[in-house]
């Protein structure tokens, strides 16, 4: 007799109203600054992509492989139009300027946007921060009002203190400039 075998579907997790909300959100932003972006960027964006494969290379390795077979004599009938391979080194060259400007745009577009995200990711911290100091605050209140002595403990006290963001990033600089010296 054959073993039995079960099959289990596992349902898609529910992430709650606010980060399913977050992700559509997101989405929509990622549509519309596609929508927004010039005709030159889509372009940059597609040689990217493209030059950035595997076809892109298979496709060098038979372009070149064909062009230098024929121009040192390798395909019988076929006359030598580059013998020396200069025009092969002189498109290279000009094809290596060309896409490493396509791969700088497209650097400086992805610079951009984690500047962008990076930037957002300090503000909601910050006001993390600040919400969770006054949450601190709140439930230290309410622990000495019932009386729970780690109410007092030094880094309960800590926690209600508001964190000045220039002065962490004044230490941090410091900090930095002591280790370069």
């Amino acid at each position: 007799m054959a073993p039995a075998t079960t099959t289990t579907t596992t349902a898609a997790p529910d992430l709650g109203s606010a980060l399913t909300r977050n992700i559509k959100v997101l989405e929509q932003r990622r549509r519309d600054a596609a929508a927004r972006e010039k005709p030159e960027q889509r372009v940059a964006q597609a040689v990217t992509r493209f030059t950035g494969s595997m076809r892109f290379v298979y496709l060098h390795l038979a372009l070149f492989g064909c062009w230098i077979a024929i121009n040192v004599g390798l395909v019988p009938g076929v006359p030598r139009f580059d013998a020396s391979l200069v025009i092969l080194a002189m498109v290279a060259s000009v094809e290596a300027i060309f896409l490493s400007t396509f791969v700088l745009i497209s650097q400086n577009r992805m610079e951009n946007e984690a500047s962008a995200r990076a930037e957002l990711d300090l503000q909601i911290s910050l006001l993390t921060e600040h919400e969770l100091t006054h949450v601190a605050k709140l439930l230290a209140a309410i622990a000495e009002r019932l009386g729970v002595p780690e109410a007092q403990h030094p880094e309960v006290q800590e926690i209600q203190s508001a964190v000045a963001p220039e002065a962490v990033i004044d230490a941090i600089a410091a900090e930095q400039a002591q280790l370069r010296d």
